[in-house]
């Protein structure tokens, strides 16, 4: 039977083909007419040149990625036969360099225990799995199973924990023949199991959602876990149940001090509404995890501890067996709200990865948080540039600082500002179809704030664009600066070294030409403006 989605492309191309023949316009002119995007213009305007996205149907969460042997997994929660949530299947795809990335074929498929839901997956170097055969290391992913017509009855027991392994470097998986490893223990929303090794107890750690909070277990064969502890039930926001955590540790900037990070995203409550990932740093000591006091006095003051204030970053989780002569945490999210994944403007595929970033635990004022940097390796694809120094910016004027010389579907911008005090700005992305995303920083409420109100299709759903998304300003230097990366159809904004994060998608009609700056509350100097152009094809 041919799927929805074969069927739906044919028909479009049939009826866009007919019209054509009867009135001699172009494919384009014609879908624009009607209000819809052929293949070839969706493929042109919303198909990112280096945001990694399914080649045909739905996507979401990002699942058990590792590297190994020069090369980055990326699995992800997948449906190739709609655009649409379905049945999950784990897609999978391969990088030497998490930019640009290589489609591999499916890895699981669902089967009679259920849904192939999140999970994770780790290098058994020591064989502890015993799946090992002829000096072959086994990877072995750990993920939820759903038991569809439980979940659809409405029984507790849907979810259970399961584990695959794989003896080919991740190209091929054998499901474990005592599955469920995990039962459920009477939790509807029990799942989305991320597993570390713990070196210094000689341990597997393994953090799993449950409900409105986390659950952690320990194992020494990734067969057989015990229930270690429970976090967060009376922590933290609770608008939604918890989903995708992830568990590590990581040495302070600066310092001897290691601390553990704990991560778990929210289907609801986040800055800006909908969904959101939210963190919490402590101490773990192979049992329990206990938060940080410096960091449990912030959070009972409700400041900020939330991976990402723009709307569009959810789900994210980290890569396992990253090298030690490389050291770096590495983290990557699904940018898309769930509100309105399955409404987005495009039909061939749905939904697309964060560019992965760079995770650092640093202490500000005696409190520790986490920052995020785009991963260094984007570097490598800068091709011209434009470098302005000391660029006077008049009030309540627009000053153009390019129009037409660069393709901002594929850019980078930076620029630093020695001192702001009360003063605001706001940036203009703009197309000749009368398009804008706006985004700067508001001195008087010192935040940062995305506005895609007007940057192109926004009527698909009612939450997408019904307000201005805002974050706050966590640092206290005089220095102030932003990295921004775009990429057709979104933006990732690191400011101040990367203390505050905003991520959000937009659909234009047409690519974004022209730069232009306002600035607010007086006069404004950009200390350093830089501009470049992305090379991808």
């Amino acid at each position: 039977m041919k799927n929805k989605l074969t069927l739906l492309v044919v028909a479009m191309a049939v009826a866009i083909q007919t019209f054509s023949c009867k009135n001699g316009k172009s494919d384009t002119d014609l879908a624009k007419e009607e209000g819809v995007e052929s293949p070839s213009l969706e493929e042109q305007l919303y198909r990112p040149y280096y945001h990694f996205t399914p080649k045909v149907g739905w996507m979401n969460d990002p699942n058990g990625m590792f590297y190994y042997n020069g090369y980055y997994h990326l699995f992800y929660q997948h449906y190739p036969k709609d655009n649409i949530w379905g049945p999950m299947h784990w897609g999978h795809a391969i990088s030497t360099d998490l930019v640009q990335w290589k489609h591999l074929p499916i890895a699981m498929y669902p089967d009679d225990l259920g849904y192939i839901f999140s999970g994770s997956a780790v290098v058994d170097y020591d064989n502890t799995s015993g799946f090992g055969k002829d000096g072959k290391i086994p990877i072995v992913a750990m993920y939820t199973y759903h038991d569809p017509k439980k979940g659809d009855a409405g029984q507790l027991d849907a979810q259970t924990q399961a584990i695959a392994y794989s003896l080919d470097e991740g190209n091929s998986w054998t499901k474990y023949e005592g599955n469920p490893v995990i039962d459920n223990p009477g939790i509807r929303d029990f799942r989305d199991p991320k597993v570390i090794w713990d070196q210094e107890r000689g341990q597997w750690v393994m953090i799993l959602a449950a409900d409105f909070e986390m659950m952690i277990y320990t194992s020494k064969n990734l067969k057989d876990w015990t229930l270690a502890d429970r976090f967060g039930k009376d922590v933290g926001s609770h608008e939604g149940v918890w989903e995708c955590p992830d568990f590590f540790p990581m040495q302070v900037e600066g310092s001897d001090d290691v601390k553990w990070v704990m991560l778990g995203s929210i289907s609801g409550g986040a800055p800006n509404g909908g969904n959101g990932t939210q963190y919490f740093i402590g101490d773990f000591d192979g049992q329990k995890f206990t938060m940080d006091k410096n960091f449990e006095e912030a959070l009972a003051k409700k400041h900020d501890f939330w991976v990402d204030f723009g709307k569009d970053n959810y789900a994210g989780v980290t890569w396992s067996n990253i090298p030690p002569q490389d050291g770096r945490k590495i983290f990557i999210g699904w940018i898309v709200d769930g509100h309105y994944a399955n409404k987005v403007p495009t039909t061939t595929w749905r939904s697309t990865q964060s560019l992965p970033r760079t995770v650092k635990l640093i202490s500000d004022n005696g409190i520790p948080r986490i920052t995020f940097q785009p991963v260094k390796e984007i570097t490598n694809y800068i091709g011209k540039k434009s470098k302005k120094d000391h660029v006077s910016i008049g009030v309540d004027q627009e000053t153009v600082l390019s129009d037409g010389d660069f393709d901002f579907s594929k850019a980078q911008i930076q620029y630093s500002i020695a001192s702001l005090k009360d003063k605001g700005y706001t940036f203009k992305l703009s197309n000749n179809k009368g398009e804008e995303l706006l985004f700067g920083y508001d001195g008087t409420k010192n935040q940062f704030f995305v506005d895609r109100r007007k940057s192109g299709k926004v009527d698909f759903h009612k939450e997408f664009a019904d307000k201005v998304s805002i974050g706050p300003r966590l640092s206290d230097k005089d220095l102030h600066d932003a990295d921004i990366l775009l990429d057709k159809t979104s933006i990732e904004i690191f400011f101040d070294n990367g203390e505050t994060s905003m991520t959000e998608i937009f659909f234009p009609s047409a690519p974004y030409s022209k730069l232009s700056v306002v600035s607010e509350n007086g006069d404004l100097v950009l200390d350093h403006l830089e501009i470049s152009q992305l090379k991808f094809n």
